[in-house]
Parts: C-alpha cells; sequence; structure tokens
C-alpha cells in the first residue's frame, strides 16, 4: 500500500445518505480478478445513464471534482454487502480518503486494509464540509499524523483513529507487510522446528 500522511485536494460532495456498496460499485463488475481496474466503475449507475452517457449534474462527472482525492458523504456510508470491491473501486478511482459521519463497520475496517483512510466526523461538521463544497469548489488538508483535517477557510476539523490504523497508514503497511516485519521471529522459530 502506498503511506498517507497529508492529502491536499478539493473536495467532492456527495450529499447521500446510506451510500451502500452496490451503488459505489455495482454486482455485474465484481468479474475481475485484480484489485485494480474498478475505479472506471465506482458510482456507475449514477454517474451514466442507460445509453452509457455522462449524467452532467451528477458531482463526479463535474470538472471541478475530476482531481479530487477527497470524498464527503453523509451518515452510513459503505453500508450493504460486505464486498471488498467497493473500497477498491474508491481507491482506483483515485480518492484517498473519505469522510462521512459514520461507516458500515466492514466497509471502514476493508478502507484501512486497502490503503483509504476514512474519517469520522459528526454530522453537523460533515454538513458544514458539504454545504462549503456544494457552494463552489472547496479545499481541504487531511493530515493523518496530527489528526486534523483543514479547509481552505481556516476551520480546522479534529478526528479520532485507531493508534494501529494510524500506524499502518503512515508506513503503508498491509497484512503482509506487517507479517514480514517479523521475518527474523519467523525464521528463528522455523529453525527450531524438526525437519521431516
Amino acid at each position: 500500500m502506498e503511506p498517507i500522511n497529508i492529502v491536499n485536494s478539493v473536495i467532492t460532495p456527495l450529499d447521500r445518505k446510506n451510500v451502500d456498496t452496490d451503488q459505489i460499485i455495482s454486482k455485474e463488475f465484481l468479474k475481475r480478478i485484480e484489485r485494480t481496474g474498478f475505479g472506471q466503475y465506482l458510482f456507475y449507475h449514477w454517474r451514466f445513464d442507460a445509453q452509457g452517457n455522462e449524467v452532467a449534474d451528477f458531482v463526479l462527472n463535474k470538472p471541478e471534482f475530476k482531481e479530487s482525492k477527497i470524498l464527503v458523504a453523509q451518515d452510513n456510508f459503505g453500508c450493504g454487502s460486505s464486498r471488498e470491491h467497493a473500497p477498491w473501486a474508491i481507491l482506483d478511482y483515485g480518492f484517498n480518503v473519505v469522510i462521512a459521519p459514520s461507516f458500515a463497520d466492514i466497509f471502514h475496517n476493508n478502507c484501512f486494509k486497502n490503503g483509504i483512510l476514512p474519517i469520522k466526523l459528526t454530522e453537523a461538521e460533515c454538513d458544514d464540509i458539504l454545504a462549503k463544497g456544494l457552494a463552489k469548489p472547496y479545499k481541504m488538508e487531511v493530515n493523518l499524523a496530527e489528526q486534523t483535517v483543514t479547509g481552505e477557510d481556516g476551520t480546522v476539523y479534529h478526528f479520532t483513529i485507531d493508534p494501529y490504523y494510524k500506524e499502518t497508514l503512515l508506513n503503508g503497511w498491509d497484512e503482509i507487510a506487517l507479517t514480514f516485519k517479523y521475518d527474523d521471529h519467523i525464521a528463528a522459530y522455523e529453525a527450531k522446528r524438526v525437519a521431516y
């Protein structure tokens, strides 16, 4: 995984509650066996009409948000099925951070395991950020080490994060990389085992 510390970007304001994983990445796009290539299908049925044309007023289709790395939404983001393809699609599209008042537990954990920082702010804080982002393109800086989100107007929001997940994201460690940290201990243990 790529380490995350500071992310600077215009936010993408997705002013919707209960965004489920089938909306994030619909079931017909789950045939790939790689983790990459899902970004083109992110929010597909919201981004495109039945003929495959972009829906002009959907937020991801607006030019000012094309390079955004921070997605901001409402309550219960990532609900629905436990498909890991949802964070894969979000990351592959280009988002490194998702901010919402609440997340489905499995989706929340899958974000950490795949190199996305999910940040929980209060509903009032998310409403404030969404209002600013809907009024005009609004830049924010996410600082994982400091556990802050700072808007271009100087507003600072603080968030909490499990220290374990903070360390893994700051260092870009997935579970395999963490296992390799203990390579010497594993080798020492294996050396004590009887050879067959």
